[in-house]
């Protein structure tokens, strides 16, 4: 599936450089085509078969075709102007100007000398601006390319009527040569428009897949913090336990040490299950192993309330998650003697708290004491929780509350399909123990 995910990725981003390279092609030669078709048409009839009207012709026909040669040099430059990749200098626009305004003043030589027809001077001046304008109306706005278009006609008006140029063929001056102009501007733009719209929607997808490559990170990190976070502690505290045992001298060492390979041996596990993908924490092994864990460190603990066996999976692995986190940081941070763990279902939600105490009196990153927050080294435990119960439209909330007590409270709302966990028993009854508590 990822081979064809990709393929189908590379075949897409084939298909638009084609369409880019199609739509730069066609500009390219779209001023070639005006100018082969408008500058040798004249020839056959308009232009006077004398040897200085032929001469001006010719001379008019290669000052188009550098137009035009100017014209395909600077359409690349002037693309990624328009997509904002690059920026047009503005000397290079110099230059196809001044071929403009010699343009111009070879037709006006032409006009003085009766040298062409009027139609024949039409079509000229229809074309002159076409080879400069592809590019300017991508370097510049669209109401200045208009503005500019109206002074070069201006212009050209000024200069015909200088030398000669009267009636209709002088009023006809001005629209051929807007035409020509908003011609190039109806086809140079909106074909530019499609590009840059077509490569944005690339960029984005590309930036969708690396966001999501980045959340996959983030998400396996926080899954290896959880699974890891809990299992290292009690690594370490029953390696200092057989440490201590093993300098008295005392054969429980071993048993601590067995212990720790059993520990690691689960952890490597579990990290296997986590980069497979398929690892879910379950509520009431949860419960349990803090339980476990939290009394074989000496500290007293008690669950109690509902077990959770009756709410449905999601909400589970997320409440798993959370008494996993919550007893990891409570072996930790400060110094706790008692934790209780708390779970109660309600008729329109499910609430898990954990309470410890001996809470360090230092503020953590999220307003916390550090004990039971999972950040108070920079760590990544509360986060990791939000994001989790953020899916399932939960909330956590964690800080002191006086007297050298922390309490983590996770909330999630039951939604209508999701039949509240033994609310037809009695209040006695819900907040009996689930597990009895051991003490060592």
């Amino acid at each position: 599936m990822l081979v064809r995910g990709w393929r189908r990725n590379w075949q897409q981003r084939s298909k638009l450089e084609r369409i880019d390279l199609y739509s730069r092609l066609t500009l390219s030669v779209m001023p070639w085509l005006f100018t082969l078709s408008w500058q040798l048409a004249p020839f056959k009839s308009d232009i006077r078969h004398a040897p200085l009207p032929i001469a001006l012709g010719l001379a008019l026909l290669l000052v188009s075709l550098a137009q035009c040669l100017l014209s395909n040099r600077n359409i690349q430059l002037s693309f990624a102007h328009y997509l904002g990749t690059a920026v047009f200098p503005r000397r290079r626009q110099l230059p196809p100007l001044v071929l403009l305004l010699v343009n111009l003043g070879l037709l006006a030589t032409m006009a003085g000398v009766d040298g062409i027809a009027d139609s024949g001077l039409l079509i000229m001046t229809m074309n002159a601006p076409v080879a400069h304008a592809i590019t300017q109306v991508l370097v510049i706005p669209v109401r200045t390319f208009l503005i500019q278009s109206l002074a070069l006609a201006a212009l050209c008006v000024g200069v015909l009527a200088a030398v000669g140029v009267r009636g209709g063929t002088l009023a006809g001056v001005v629209p051929t040569m807007l035409f020509g102009c908003v011609l190039t501007l109806i086809a140079v733009r909106p074909s530019a428009w499609s590009l840059s719209v077509m490569w944005q929607a690339e960029e984005a997808r590309d930036l969708q897949a690396r966001l999501a490559v980045a959340e996959e990170r983030l998400r396996f990190g926080r899954d290896l913090h959880d699974v890891l976070g809990r299992n290292l502690a009690v690594i370490a505290l029953k390696s200092e336990l057989a440490v201590e045992l093993a300098q008295r001298g005392r054969p429980e060492a071993v048993d601590q040490m067995v212990e720790v390979q059993r520990i690691a041996r689960t952890s490597q596990q579990e990290v296997r299950d986590v980069v497979r993908g398929y690892r879910e924490a379950d509520l009431s092994t949860e419960l349990a192993g803090a339980r476990g864990v939290l009394s074989a460190a000496g500290i007293e603990c008690e669950v109690t309330g509902d077990s959770g066996g009756e709410l449905p999976a999601p909400i589970q692995s997320a409440l798993g998650w959370v008494v996993r986190e919550a007893a990891t940081n409570v072996l930790r941070h400060g110094d706790p003697r008692r934790c209780t763990i708390r779970l109660s279902s309600l008729p329109d939600s499910v609430v898990l708290r954990v309470e410890n105490d001996g809470a360090t009196p230092a503020p953590g990153p999220d307003g916390g004491s550090g004990v039971g927050d999972g950040s108070g080294s920079g760590g990544s435990g509360l986060a990791g929780l939000r994001e989790r119960l953020r899916v399932l439209d939960g909330s956590l909330a964690a800080g002191p509350t006086g007297n050298g007590l922390f309490r983590l409270t996770a909330t999630i709302p039951l939604g209508p399909t999701v039949p509240p966990a033994r609310l037809d028993r009695p209040p006695a009854a819900r907040e009996a123990p689930v597990l009895q508590e051991e003490r060592r």
